[in-house]
């Protein structure tokens, strides 16, 4: 597979991307995974309740579901701005970190803050089991299974399961569609949107933009084989992996709830999300797709203030108000 190059950073993002050092660019292995999740885990603390609730301007509870099949618990944290009178539309949102990573309680003091207080919306944040300790569907029967919880309780909740938008960033973005295509499946809730952010869709890891930016996205195509291993354990590398885990994978994207997808176009992922979204549109549906020109897999969260950086914001809020707003 021959390239001239690779797209060129946004002159904002690189500035910034070049003062983490090279660090930033570290691939992850097999061999330093578990010190990568040590380092993540201090890295991002999970903030308490009360830190969550902001002197007030939010309510957060902890939750707890029932977990699908023989699955243990699932922890769902819950939050709505303060005062705010119900049912309210709600975001179910799916944290990222390449499914070896994250947590439901640290991302949620920018999804308050960006989505939530301008909106009136309430969210739910799932922590759902991580890799290599979950395999293969345990994330995303996690998420269901959260995800039938919030819908069966939305009286008590004050959410209106008419409105649930899924949404989800980079390995959260991947679930995101994942559990749009098996909640459809299953007769699950029906989701009005689905907000994929540099989703991580292909275990396959062989798209064109794969092999141009590796060794040049911060995620890239090592570190997401690395982490695709981890989840996939013996199926990795073979064709028994369902599109509920790899959405790339799917056959029938017919039936599916609007989607909102973006990416950079310097991005290991970019292809995936631009062959995603070709998809969608092929077979009937509604898709948005934004390619960031300049941005790196992250970007907004290694340079919040660059100009390209507020534009995808922008655009994401614009996309979640008419969808909640139909």
């Amino acid at each position: 597979m021959g390239f001239a190059g690779v797209p060129p950073f946004d002159p904002e993002l690189r500035t910034a991307l070049d003062a983490l050092g090279p660090d930033a660019r570290r691939p992850l292995t097999p061999e330093s995974l578990a010190a990568w999740q040590a380092e993540d885990a201090a890295a991002r603390p999970r903030p308490t309740l009360h830190e969550l609730r902001a002197d007030g301007r939010f309510e957060v509870e902890e939750l707890s579901a029932q977990g699908g099949g023989d699955g243990p618990e699932v922890t769902l944290v819950s939050a709505r701005p303060a005062g705010s009178e119900g049912p309210l539309p709600l975001l179910y949102y799916l944290h990222g970190g390449g499914m070896v990573t994250g947590n439901a309680w640290s991302v949620l003091p920018r999804v308050l803050r960006e989505w939530a207080l301008p909106l009136g919306l309430a969210v739910v944040s799932v922590e759902y089991r991580l890799a290599p300790r979950a395999r293969y569907l345990e994330p995303v029967e996690d998420c269901l299974a959260g995800l039938l919880h919030v819908a069966g309780h939305a009286g008590e909740l004050g959410v209106d399961p008419q409105r649930i938008v899924l949404g989800g960033k980079s390995a959260g973005g991947g679930l995101t569609a994942g559990l749009a295509q098996l909640a459809r499946d299953r007769g699950g809730p029906a989701p009005i949107g689905q907000l994929l952010l540099s989703p991580m869709l292909d275990d396959r890891g062989e798209s064109f933009s794969a092999h141009q930016l590796a060794g040049h996205d911060p995620w890239d195509r090592a570190s997401n084989a690395t982490a695709w291993r981890a989840l996939l354990g013996d199926r990795y590398g073979t064709d028994d992996v369902s599109p509920y885990v790899a959405p790339a994978r799917a056959t029938d994207l017919t039936g599916l709830p609007p989607a909102y997808l973006e990416v950079g176009s310097a991005e290991t992922f970019r292809d995936e999300a631009v062959a995603y979204a070709d998809g969608l549109w092929r077979a009937g549906g509604e898709a948005e797709l934004h390619v960031w020109p300049g941005a790196f897999h992250g970007f907004d969260t290694i340079a919040p203030q660059a100009t390209v950086s507020r534009d995808a914001r922008e655009a994401r809020l614009r996309w979640l108000r008419r969808v909640v707003g139909r």
